[in-house]
């Protein structure tokens, strides 16, 4: 009772699809991925940006 079966989750699978489409999800990964990426670059571009002005040194 406390876990969920194979039913319970294809119902769950068929609402979101249901909800969504299958056009949206793919759409919403993307989406997703874009903000990671950019996430990282702007960390990359910020640790880049202390290697530039020397940054602390005590920090490998």
């Amino acid at each position: 009772m406390g876990s969920f079966s194979t039913w319970h989750w294809l119902i769950v699978l068929a609402i979101v699809l249901i909800l969504f489409g299958r056009g949206k999800i793919p759409e919403l990964m993307g989406d997703v991925a874009h903000g990671i990426r950019a996430f990282k670059k702007g960390i990359d571009d910020e640790q880049g940006g202390e290697k530039d002005r020397g940054g602390d040194a005590d920090r490998p």
